[in-house]
């Protein structure tokens, strides 16, 4: 069974604890800048998204890769990163379109999540339960019923206010 991080955001208080344990994890060093996952900050609404790589089924990065620098990680389903095959030409980073690949001008190679080999440290880091690791079919599921839920009220409400 494949499992994915399931992100909640209206959980997240924007603590950056998951941002220091990611750099701890893949850097050996408490810096949020160094992570794989942010936490993206609304400073007018007070509200924080932690986002980080979805682990894309049809991955464009994995695609573009000109070397075939990024593998499938058959266990975790992760799409990592082969360090020692990437030349850093940058061209997954164009081909994600989430933004969730980063160029390391230390190392000269790219960086992406890829889910701690099983372990997300993220998720074991969060206070509040907002990232939390489960089955990756039913991520999905829980997220279209949670919408449909919400839009079924609305339409509900809408309609009662327009009759």
């Amino acid at each position: 069974m494949q499992r994915s991080l399931y992100i909640e955001p209206e959980k997240c208080t924007g603590c950056l604890q998951c941002e220091l344990a990611c750099s701890f994890e893949n850097e050996g060093m408490f810096n949020p800048s160094k992570s794989r996952i942010k936490v993206f900050t609304f400073h007018d609404e007070g509200r924080f998204v932690p986002y980080t790589c979805t682990q894309c089924a049809d991955a464009w990065c994995l695609l573009a890769c000109p070397v075939e620098a990024i593998v499938v990680n058959g266990t975790t389903g992760a799409k990592e990163v082969l360090s020692q095959v990437c030349v850093g030409c940058k061209v997954c980073t164009i081909a994600c379109p989430f933004g969730t690949i980063n160029y390391n001008q230390a190392s000269g190679k790219v960086v992406k999540c890829d889910l701690c080999g099983g372990d997300p440290q993220c998720v074991a880091a969060c206070p509040t339960g907002a990232i939390r690791y489960l089955d990756a079919d039913a991520t999905g599921l829980d997220r279209m019923r949670d919408w449909a839920a919400r839009t079924d009220n609305t339409t509900a409400a809408t309609a009662s206010q327009a009759g």
